[in-house]
Formats: C-alpha cells, sequence, structure tokens
C-alpha cells in the first residue's frame, strides 16, 4: 500500500482557504435526564439525534465559517440504550468537503456519572451545507488531513457521497422525472 503524504489538502472548493481538521472538531457533553425518558427508561432516540444535529452545525459552521444547515443524515447507528443519569459525550469532526458541502461524523459515548468506561452508543454521518448571506449554497474551505486515520475517514466518506449520489439519479430515473 503506497504511504500517503501527511498533512494533505483535499476538497472540491474554489476557495484557496483550508482548514485542518482539528481546527473544527468539537467535543459536547450533556446529562442525561429524566425529561428525556423513553417509557423504557432510557433517553429517546430523538434527543439523541438533536444532540448530534447541534454538535453537527458547531463543527460544520466553525469549519465553513459562515452557517450551515443539515441536508441529511446518513447511517445512523444505535448500538447501545442510553441510561437517564449518565453523561453523553459527543465527539465531531469534518470527514470531508465538497464545494459547498460536508459531512460530519459524530460518535456518541455513554458513562456512568460516578465515572467507568465509557462505551460507544452511537454513530452518525451528518451532510452539512454552508449557506451565504442570501441563504444560497456557499463555498467552503479545503480540508486538512492530519493523520492516516482522517484520511481513511475522507476515502470513506468520498465512498458514502458516491453511493449517496448514484442512489438519488437512480431514484430519480425511477420517478420518470
Amino acid at each position: 500500500m503506497n504511504r500517503i503524504r501527511i498533512p494533505l489538502t483535499v476538497g472540491d472548493s474554489t476557495l484557496e482557504r483550508a482548514h485542518p481538521v482539528s481546527y473544527s472538531q468539537q467535543t459536547m457533553a450533556y446529562l442525561a435526564a429524566p425529561n428525556d425518558a423513553n417509557l423504557r427508561g432510557s433517553v429517546f432516540g430523538g434527543v439523541v439525534l438533536a444532540l448530534v444535529d447541534k454538535v453537527a452545525y458547531v463543527t460544520a459552521t466553525r469549519h465553513a465559517d459562515c452557517p450551515t444547515v443539515t441536508a441529511s443524515f446518513d447511517q445512523v447507528d444505535f448500538r447501545s440504550p442510553i441510561e437517564i443519569g449518565e453523561i453523553v459525550t459527543l465527539h465531531a469532526s469534518v470527514n470531508y468537503v465538497g464545494r459547498t458541502s460536508m459531512e460530519v461524523g459524530v460518535r456518541v459515548m455513554a458513562e456512568s456519572v460516578s465515572g467507568g468506561v465509557a462505551r460507544h452508543t452511537n454513530s452518525c454521518y451528518v451532510t452539512m451545507v454552508a449557506l451565504d448571506e442570501q441563504g444560497k449554497p456557499a463555498a467552503v474551505p479545503k480540508l486538512v488531513l492530519e493523520s492516516e486515520v482522517q484520511y481513511r475517514r475522507y476515502e470513506d466518506a468520498r465512498e458514502r457521497r458516491a453511493t449517496r449520489l448514484r442512489l438519488a439519479r437512480e431514484r430519480h430515473q425511477r420517478s420518470g422525472k
């Protein structure tokens, strides 16, 4: 396997500006409270998705240097329930940048307030679109990959994007529009 040269700047943007992945990485902590509970006593999936959306927004907006909006959630995996009273920690980073959009990867962890081992409860990929002052899609800075792990995430995100675009074309063709 060929080794890549790190740092590596990637992206389809027309902007010369670039930000490293670390520039916009975010970590957000949240205490799962009783008002977050479903009938089983664990946190509603919708609460988790709202937290994911918020941390993705902050991450993407920081990278883009302008407001962003959520375009899609992709591959939402619920691995383990989050119990009321646990500390929920969300880790987010930009995995991929296109011309006006970005993929933000979010990993959700949960652990007891008294400490202990954090467990991976959720993962999600969120596509965010940068907006200009008129609310139109805006060019985003390129992305500087700082490690081989970030390069792998970029390549995986590029494949997910290609699959999403292919499936959208196929749906469009089937609908006859």
